[in-house]
């Protein structure tokens, strides 16, 4: 017998345009670092907090940003020079 698991309401999955949008902001933004809240202020829209933090957990895993206590710090990278120095180890 399988067992049915209602998630609540505020459990929904976001929508690309939101996941885009927040890209957007992270990788445009002038500072290294920005706070969870200044990132809300930022959008052009209003992003349910849970939403937020799934987006960001994702951005997170696909090696787009780095997500800590002090904030949030967009690091991917497609420089092909930096990528031909990390492919052949290359020490800076």
């Amino acid at each position: 017998m399988q067992k049915i698991v209602q998630l609540p309401k505020w459990n929904r999955s976001p929508t690309l345009n939101t996941v885009l949008m927040v890209e957007d902001i992270l990788k445009n933004m002038n500072e290294s670092i920005i706070s969870i809240a200044e990132l809300k202020h930022r959008l052009p829209k209003q992003v349910n907090h849970y939403t937020l933090k799934k987006i960001l957990a994702y951005l997170e895993e696909s090696n787009k940003i780095v997500w800590t206590i002090k904030g949030i710090s967009w690091i991917q990278n497609h420089n092909p020079n930096l990528s031909k120095a990390i492919a052949k180890g290359l020490e800076l």
